[in-house]
């Protein structure tokens, strides 16, 4: 199964910045993890439910500006969560998540991120 999310998601970098912005009750990184896990959450709601999987993450960034390790460490984050929240996957451990790959593209035109869900058995 598979399933796209158009434009770019937040990386590393702008997950910690948006975590040290927070003052008191206010905490922008709540606001930043809510609206991008609510999108995927959409996307990813309309997949059926999957025990033991593979995920093959494709960034397509508009350019090779940002770092990979900074794209996917954030990236990665709000999506596992959000298939979790969506009853995609039950969990995001290593007992229903067996791998994690990921390619790195440039589309000027068009970027995205591809998640590509493959079952690979039942639980042991």
């Amino acid at each position: 199964m598979k399933f796209d999310i158009p434009g770019k998601l937040p990386g590393l970098n702008e997950m910690i910045k948006a975590a040290k912005m927070g003052k008191g009750k206010y905490q922008p990184y709540n606001d930043l993890k809510r609206s991008y896990s609510d999108a995927i959450i959409y996307l990813a709601k309309k997949l059926p439910p999957h025990d033991t999987v593979a995920i093959t993450i494709k960034w397509y960034e508009p350019d090779s500006r940002r770092d990979i390790d900074n794209i996917a460490a954030g990236g990665t984050k709000f999506i596992l969560d959000a298939l979790v929240n969506a009853g995609t996957i039950k969990d995001d451990s290593q007992k229903y998540v067996k791998s994690i790959s990921h390619e790195f593209f440039v589309d000027r035109e068009n970027a995205r991120v591809e998640v590509e869900i493959q079952e690979i058995g039942a639980l042991i």
